[in-house]
């Protein structure tokens, strides 16, 4: 569905995704209300040691599991830039854009939890571990009430599939347009009826449901799989990280006014400790969901290759970008061509226009 609302154009794209963050919004707000209202227990839950471990203390185990849900979750704002290209003030607009979108999530994502542990039947049963957050609606709003609730869910799941395949997709576009992957001539080609990339969001559709249809089978390997992408992510940030501390470190990045003439988005002076804390994060992050851990990756025994996947696949994206690097060298004589787009198929509007 995601895939064809992509290829229809970006207009429908940006009124569905725009109408579903409303209703996700409005959902976070209604199910915080709602569950507060019919809560079985304090918010003080938050502080209870009941269960822990002496020797590891009390919080910083919690601390640890809750940290690796900020690293699943806070990922998505990358997304913004992926489409500057097709927004408008880029420039003024998408460091904005980055910053409410963590902070709605964050504060957002606290009230959730905070409501769903007040309002959950039990905390010690086992239901919030096989149902998750889905077991508690039905059981506090009734089913009817519940059910409602959930459409707003699955709503929100929607516009991240859509938000994420259309970032997806721009980026592989991007990266043909400057021929740098195969099939660059179709990858880098924008429709001149809708005004989109047809061919990376259909590559991206297809490989998406591929990777989805992994988990019928396995639920090992759509584990791993989710576990890798979410590593793979942060190798990607890094490699965006790590330059821009060496030229903060050089003499600062260059300033500038926005398309209204303010300054641009600048961290200031704190930009140098907030980059190196990142690439340290960054770092660690990455080790940690890529640490060949038989309790994640293999909890069932099936195969050493599922335990060792993040590494192995790891290495492998990294030998098939050195070919393909090579090959484009060797094809342009050493020189990086960027914006080699088949400009005749570009209409004014399109995201390479932009």
């Amino acid at each position: 569905m995601t895939t064809v609302i992509n290829v229809i154009g970006v207009r429908l794209m940006a009124v569905i995704t725009s109408a579903g963050v409303v209703i996700e919004i409005l959902g976070v707000v209604a199910l915080v209300i709602a569950l507060f209202f019919r809560g079985e227990r304090s918010p003080s839950v938050v502080f209870t040691t009941e269960g822990f471990d002496p020797a590891l203390g009390a919080y910083l185990p919690a601390f640890i599991v809750s940290s690796v849900m900020a690293a699943y979750v806070m990922v998505g704002f990358a997304s913004a830039g992926e489409l500057s290209e097709e927004t408008h003030a880029p420039r003024h607009t998408t460091p904005r854009t980055i910053i409410r979108a963590l902070v709605v999530s964050g504060i957002g994502g606290l009230l959730l939890i905070l409501a769903g542990l007040v309002a959950a039947p039990s905390l010690t049963d086992g239901s919030l571990v096989s149902g998750g957050f889905a077991s508690i609606l039905p059981a506090r709003l009734g089913e009817v009430g519940g059910r409602i609730l959930l459409i707003a869910v699955a709503v929100a799941v929607t516009v991240c599939t859509l938000a994420v395949q259309t970032s997806a997709s721009r980026m592989m576009f991007s990266m043909a347009r400057e021929r740098t992957l195969p099939f660059s001539n179709v990858l880098g080609t924008v429709s001149k009826r809708t005004g989109t990339p047809i061919g990376t969001t259909i590559v991206v559709g297809v490989g998406a449901a591929i990777a989805l249809a992994v988990n019928w089978n396995s639920v090992s390997v759509f584990l791993a799989l989710s576990s890798i992408c979410i590593a793979m992510l942060y190798l990607a940030y890094l490699g965006v990280t790590v330059p821009l501390l060496v030229k903060r470190l050089r003499g600062g990045l260059p300033s500038g006014t926005d398309e209204y003439g303010k300054p641009l988005f600048s961290l200031g002076k704190a930009g140098i400790v907030i980059n190196a804390v990142a690439i340290v994060y960054q770092v660690a992050m990455a080790v940690n969901l890529a640490w060949p851990r038989a309790e994640i990756y293999d909890p069932a025994g099936e195969s050493w290759v599922l335990q060792w996947s993040a590494p192995l696949f790891i290495l492998l994206v990294l030998l098939v970008g050195v070919v393909v690097h090579w090959r484009n060298r060797v094809r342009h004589g050493g020189a990086v061509v960027l914006g080699a787009l088949h400009h005749s198929a570009e209409p004014a509007d399109s995201p390479a226009a932009s």
